[in-house]
């Protein structure tokens, strides 16, 4: 072996070295307090005109496509469980606040395109939150949480964004269902149509997260509610475990994860 071959396997070996000595960062089990802060809240967001506007033009675009609601009941329940589920887990005012703002803007970017929807939605509460005057460092966590919603890429990176997900995907209800016409249904529509009734259930000494859904089974068969849903029920646990929780599914008195 040449001495230029030795150097060179010499040097490759320690960067081969240094590699395998390399850890991966662990989150912060209690993240730093975002500074400075601000006092907007949920309410001024909802007054905020563009965000009135962007949500009613998102979900008149999603109801041309087919897609079942996504307007201002979505926004508002999902607002709410978001809420909850923080403030049950014992996170102060500000970050359940933050957690309850995300959700309500979250699905915003559908009047641009359904297609990478989060990415775009966090793009323009961008604009909508500093006109509000929120500060940059809540900005982040807001944009974080929304821009991380999605099963097909997204991940919890701020606990607003991990309650935001179970929120988000614990919506399963009849009432979403745009169709009149039952022989019109396809499967989401079949699926959400036959769910009676849902409930995430926070039990913050058992650490779980419990989706409750009464199903009814004429309509809808359960494996067809995992066909369609199982990717975000995965998101879910995700979550959850962000929230050092662990996620569970009760379908009819019955405990399915």
């Amino acid at each position: 072996m040449s001495r230029v071959e030795a150097t060179d396997s010499h040097e490759v070996a320690g960067l081969v070295g240094s590699a395998k000595e390399t850890k991966p960062v662990e989150r912060a089990r209690t993240p730093e307090p975002i500074q400075p802060g601000s006092t907007i809240s949920l309410s001024d967001v909802r007054a905020h005109d563009g965000v009135q506007t962007f949500i009613a033009l998102a979900d008149r675009y999603l109801g041309e496509l087919g897609y079942t609601e996504h307007g201002f009941r979505h926004a508002n329940l999902v607002s709410k469980i978001a809420y909850n589920v923080l403030h049950r887990l014992g996170f102060d005012d500000r970050t359940t606040e933050l957690g309850a703002i995300s959700g309500y803007l979250h699905d915003m970017g559908n009047f641009v395109s359904r297609t990478m929807h989060s990415q775009t939605g966090a793009t323009i509460s961008y604009d909508l939150m500093r006109d509000l005057g929120m500060s940059y460092g809540e900005i982040g966590v807001v944009l974080g949480a929304i821009g991380n919603h999605e099963e097909d890429f997204g991940r919890p990176v701020n606990p607003a964004g991990a309650a935001l997900i179970v929120a988000d995907k614990s919506d399963v209800h009849r009432s979403r269902v745009r169709v009149s016409d039952p022989a019109l249904f396809d499967i989401h529509d079949r699926v959400n149509y036959a769910v009676e009734h849902s409930f995430l259930r926070v039990d913050s000494e058992a650490h779980t997260l419990t989706l409750e859904l009464t199903i009814d089974t004429e309509l809808a068969g359960v494996m067809e509610y995992f066909e369609i849903f199982l990717s975000r029920m995965v998101m879910c646990r995700r979550a959850a475990e962000f929230l050092d929780c662990q996620f569970k599914i009760d379908i009819n008195g019955s405990k399915l994860l």
